[in-house]
């Protein structure tokens, strides 16, 4: 089997990332005009693929990993459904008795919640086996700074090219991108210290 290197994968990341910010910014504000059925079903759905093909690029990785690391994925992955499971099953109950009021935009942030409890819980297991980061050894601080370099520019792009996106949209881009930019920033300088440290 061809190896999987840290190098392609963080490549192929960043454009995937890149793709789905493209279509956030540029796809999906058309979607409030009148338009054919099928246009609007594929304009909606084309944000997922460039997700679904970072959960294809993190299970490739996973598959490439030796057993150690694999056991490590595995373990963050349960927490992660377990913790996204509870969230929805307390979010079902407190909708049905009419405490808060839900509706299907509450959905886009399940894959958002399950990457942040898998990430959180990675670290935590990678803790407990004697690991100082769930951070690759193989990635760079640069990797980590195209991160919050694609945050900024999201932002920028946002703020200078003010798309037809309401409150509530404009909220989620906004809060996405400076939770991608400030993550990145705050990761490649743990990295860079750390980096130091060693040499």
């Amino acid at each position: 089997m061809t190896r999987f290197t840290q190098k392609q994968y963080e490549a192929q990341t960043l454009w995937a990332m890149l793709v789905y910010c493209a279509l956030i910014l540029f796809v999906w504000p058309l979607l409030r005009a009148p338009m054919a059925f099928g246009l609007k079903l594929l304009g909606a759905l084309a944000p997922a693929l460039p997700v679904i093909y970072l959960i294809f690029l993190l299970a490739r990785r996973i598959r490439a990993s030796d057993e150690f690391e694999q056991r490590t994925h595995l373990a963050a992955l349960g927490v992660a459904a377990a913790v996204t499971s509870v969230l929805g099953l307390i979010g079902g109950f407190l909708s049905m008795a009419k405490v808060v009021q839900l509706d299907g935009t509450v959905l886009i942030w399940v894959f958002p919640v399950i990457m942040w409890s898998y990430s959180l819980a990675r670290w935590y297991v990678l803790r407990r086996y004697g690991e100082r980061s769930w951070c690759s050894e193989e990635a760079s601080s640069w990797y980590y700074l195209r991160f919050a370099l694609l945050g900024v520019v999201v932002i920028a792009v946002i703020w200078l090219y003010p798309p037809a996106l309401d409150s509530y949209r404009l909220g989620f881009v906004y809060g996405t991108a400076g939770g991608i930019a400030g993550a990145g920033l705050a990761t490649a300088f743990i990295r860079w210290r750390r980096q130091r440290q060693r040499d």
